[in-house]
């Protein structure tokens, strides 16, 4: 709590490379900068998948109240445009040897994912998105060694007792999906969604721009609290009753949950886009998104043309824990190296394919993986702290504080703040050096699956 002092913002984000899903679609119109003093009665800080979500959820219960969007840069070039497009609604706890917890969490969590993913999809129908974009075709977990099978079978044990569908796929199966015979074993959920997640964030904040007031280029650099907040920007300002800071990690930029948010870089590179020959020479189907048994293993997903940005492969490995939210040279180098290897492990037909864009994401953990979640001034709400799971968490996140800030409470609602706050982390250098070695360790244990 800042007791009515003036918050100032410690920091801006930084993103290490290119948001290459954003890269590689058409060139967005830009939104405006803001470059004067509004008044509003609601201003959400972020234009991610909480803060598109905390504004599609306003935008339905507030009638004509006027609300603002603030984005630090250019929409999708963050966060959003960064991850690998899954919004998964079975269990996925990443602090876990095989994504698992309690059944009666991962029960809550399962019934809250997906209404965070029917909600997407309710925007995904308004606003006309491709099927490229949203895509409700489950989701595929793949093994490649006797390790990762184990993961399977122990996380088919797991979806068993909770009484979830399920398909076990064959080394055959997975060659003919992907055109690859590194996976010895598959394990596919229908639940889950794939999206394009760069085009999702453009595409729905071209559809609320009727509704809302959306800027670009305009961090919010310190905010004076008051009756009508003040939310002061490099060219401008807002007057404001209320805010929802949908900011994720950089939530502790703004002052709030010292010493109790973990900040995570995650890494990935893609292609160029493929020609016809390497296309055939891969095989496989057009489109498909693959999960790694070992929780530190290797995401991959293959992507086709949508809006002229050609058929292309994507590799995401290796994690680092950097509280000062940057990520560093070395830090994209070993990643670029490891992607590498992992690429050659899996397409060798594709010898020789360069890699066109890489870049580094932001997450946000808690110790107790527990969201940063609540009103931590009068009016001011955060939606912060996604776990590493920004696409579904984000949307549930913004979608909750939305309601409990205009409604006070709801079904859904109560259900979602069934949680803990966000535990005291360990003191420095003892996190720093511990969390970095534990996770080389673990991906060193991931063998092949890496």
């Amino acid at each position: 709590m800042t007791d009515n002092k003036i918050i100032n913002v410690k920091r801006l984000p930084k993103d290490p490379g290119p948001a290459a899903w954003n890269r590689i679609l058409t060139d967005a119109t830009p939104y405006a900068q803001l470059d004067q003093t509004l008044q509003a009665d609601w201003v959400v800080v972020g234009g991610g998948f909480s803060g598109i979500a905390a504004a599609r959820r306003l935008s339905q219960l507030v009638g004509n109240e006027k609300i603002v969007l603030l984005e630090a840069g250019r929409l999708a070039d963050g966060p959003a445009g960064r991850n690998s497009g899954f919004m998964i609604d079975l269990p996925h706890e990443l602090n876990s040897e095989s994504y698992a917890g309690s059944q009666e969490r991962d029960r809550q969590q399962i019934y809250l994912n997906r209404a965070a993913i029917d909600f997407a999809g309710d925007m995904a129908e308004d606003f006309a998105m491709d099927t490229r974009i949203y895509d409700r075709c489950g989701k595929m977990t793949g093994a490649g060694s006797d390790k990762g099978i184990a993961h399977i079978d122990s996380y088919c044990a797991h979806l068993q007792a909770l009484g979830e569908p399920f398909e076990l796929k064959s080394a055959r199966d997975m060659k003919d999906w992907t055109g690859t015979d590194f996976y010895q074993k598959g394990l596919y959920t229908p639940g889950a969604v794939m999206i394009q997640p760069a085009a999702f964030i453009r595409a729905a904040a071209e559809g609320l721009a009727d509704s809302i007031s959306i800027f670009e280029n305009s961090p919010v650099t310190s905010i004076e609290p008051g009756d009508r907040h003040t939310l002061i920007t490099p060219n401008g300002k807002v007057q404001a009753r209320n805010i929802i800071l949908a900011v994720n990690g950089h939530v502790q930029s703004f002052g709030f949950y010292p010493r109790r948010l973990l900040h995570v870089f995650t890494y990935a590179s893609m292609t160029r886009a493929l020609t016809a020959d390497e296309v055939r020479r891969l095989g496989g189907v057009s489109d498909w998104g693959m999960l790694p048994a070992d929780p530190m293993g290797t995401t991959v997903r293959r992507s086709s043309d949508l809006m002229g940005s050609g058929d292309r492969l994507v590799v995401r490995n290796h994690a680092t824990l950097n509280q000062s939210i940057e990520a560093s040279p070395a830090n994209m180098r070993r990643a670029a190296k490891l992607q590498d290897r992992a690429f050659a492990n899996r397409f060798p037909m594709l010898a020789g394919i360069d890699m066109e864009y890489r870049w580094g994401g932001r997450l946000c953990l808690s110790w107790n993986s527990m969201p940063a979640f609540g009103e931590v001034e009068d009016r001011i709400w955060s939606a912060c702290c996604q776990n590493g799971l920004g696409t579904v968490k984000g949307t549930l996140s913004g979608m909750m504080a939305a309601e409990q800030a205009v409604l006070g409470q709801s079904e859904l609602l109560s259900e979602f703040l069934d949680h803990q706050q966000p535990s005291l982390l360990p003191p420095e250098p003892f996190l720093s050096l511990g969390a970095n070695a534990t996770m080389l360790w673990k991906e060193w244990q991931a063998g092949i699956e890496l």
